[in-house]
């Protein structure tokens, strides 16, 4: 794992996951699945994404929910990319962007009636993310999160030293659904993303985003000497899919 207080590695991450599509695996498919899932939300709901990035789930939640979304994140590029996406489809009103760090949200408890977090909660911890993010939702509210899980048990040595080096926390499933349990939420669904909620908007322009990285820096045998731990990254999907995904959680408190 690089090292992310290395000032030259954080400007050569985000000049590659600055520009993508999606901050993570996911697809507006899924998002439309998982919002299906919380039945009896309010006419206009209040929404919080916690974790947005360049918030393409965002807008994805505004076009399939009249609710009032707030999005949090602690990169404010990726805040600008969202608001001017939103003023571009007309989405401004109901999509308010701020920055913020999760573990200290800046809102009042029991604030809103659906809170979302695509492939973000991890940062948090997932049990943790579950205590921490219920406490604001309203009695009834609903929590959706999708989580890094193993599929297969006995995972190649070249994953299990990947993983452990990313997120030593992965688990899976049924594990997983424990944790939802002992936190004291009712599970209304779950399903595991499409091989394509990789591949379409996260690896794909990440593999073009690392040539042009790597064109640009060249001749910078630091950046250069840099540039496998993004590659791997997508190697890893390529050879171990079958193994390891997101599971995307809906639950109710």
């Amino acid at each position: 794992m690089m090292d992310f207080e290395n000032k030259k590695f954080r400007k050569i991450f985000f000049e590659i996951y600055e520009h993508l599509p999606r901050g993570g695996p996911g697809d507006a498919a899924s998002t439309r699945k998982a919002y299906a899932l919380t039945k009896g939300l309010p006419g206009h709901p209040k929404i919080l994404d916690v974790g947005c990035g360049p918030g393409r789930q965002t807008m994805d939640l505004a076009r399939i929910s009249p609710g009032e979304i707030v999005a949090v994140d602690n990169h404010p590029p990726f805040l600008e990319r969202l608001k001017a996406a939103a003023r571009r489809a007309g989405l401004h009103e109901r999509i308010r962007a701020e920055e913020a760090d999760m573990f200290h949200l800046p809102f009042e408890q029991e604030a809103f009636d659906l809170i979302w977090s695509e492939g973000a909660v991890y940062n948090l911890g997932f049990e943790n993310g579950l205590r921490v993010l219920g406490t604001f939702l309203k009695p009834g509210g609903y929590l959706a999160v999708s989580e890094a899980v193993w599929l297969k048990k006995d995972p190649p040595e070249e994953l299990k030293a990947h993983w452990e080096a990313e997120y030593p926390a992965i688990t899976d499933i049924p594990e997983n659904l424990a944790m939802i349990d002992k936190c004291g939420y009712v599970l209304m669904g779950n399903f595991t993303l499409p091989k394509s909620s990789w591949r379409d908007d996260f690896y794909t322009p990440m593999a073009a985003r690392i040539a042009e990285v790597k064109k640009r820096y060249q001749h910078d045998q630091e950046v250069m000497e840099m540039m496998p731990y993004f590659q791997n990254e997508i190697e890893i999907y390529k050879k171990y899919s079958d193994y390891f995904s997101y599971e995307f959680f809906v639950m109710r408190k």
